[in-house]
């Protein structure tokens, strides 16, 4: 800011401590919205990722990775229930057409034996077909997935399991997970460690702070000049 008679705003001092601020909140909202995704199914962390020229682009130089570390996982003892114990994605068909992938596995069976997804979704083979049960069994338990995904039904008739097909399996990049390890009766939870996030989130704070009462000292500076020159 130069004084010579009128002011000349040549200094960013205001801009470069809002832009601070703001990315300093999206940085905090990542870590919060992992810290609300601690208790839920299949939730996996995220990372933020600054780019270069940070400093001129602002919060556009922001963005996330996914962890995609293991998370919890908890028996249930529900047998449509089912976790991933290795990196990987089940694929879910949406009523659109649309492949979703998730490490959500909690699926039931409707009236026609297919299974789906919590949100009616159909639940791919490793082929890209929806599994359908040759027939409806009596109970859930007598639906068998071995940690390769196989899934079986148990055939009273003949008392043996019948193979029905092979649960799909994914990367994040759509490659098929050969060895998936599938646990049945479980579920995973995230892989967030509150103790990380509450960790990471007070540097954010601290520097959100910094650059608050930064520009209250700008701003109150540039106020005082402003109001001298008035009167002058």
């Amino acid at each position: 800011m130069l004084l010579q008679g009128t002011i000349s705003n040549s200094q960013r001092g205001l801009h470069d401590s809002i832009s601070a601020m703001h990315m300093q909140m999206e940085l905090m909202g990542i870590s919060n919205a992992n810290v609300q995704g601690f208790d839920k199914v299949g939730y996996q962390r995220k990372d933020p990722v600054v780019s270069s020229f940070a400093d001129v682009i602002g919060v556009h130089a922001l963005s996330e990775a996914v962890d995609d570390k293991v998370g919890r996982i908890v028996e249930t003892q529900h047998p449509l229930d089912f976790a991933l114990a290795d990196k990987g994605y089940f694929q879910l068909l949406n009523k659109d057409g649309s492949i979703e992938l998730t490490r959500d596995g909690r699926f039931k069976i409707n009236e026609k034996g297919e299974l789906l997804g919590l949100e009616d979704q159909k639940v791919l083979t490793r082929g890209g077909s929806p599994i359908v049960l040759p027939f409806m069994p009596e109970e859930a338990k007598d639906i068998k997935v071995d940690k390769s995904g196989k899934l079986f039904v148990y055939n009273k008739e003949t008392r043996k399991l019948d193979f029905v097909d092979t649960i799909g399996v994914v990367s994040s990049d759509g490659k098929t997970v050969l060895e998936p390890d599938v646990k049945q009766s479980c579920l995973e939870y995230s892989n967030v460690s509150l103790a990380q996030e509450f960790l990471e989130m007070l540097p954010y704070r601290k520097n959100f702070d910094a650059n608050r009462q930064l520009f209250i000292l700008q701003n109150e500076a540039l106020t005082s000049a402003i109001q001298q020159l008035g009167g002058s």
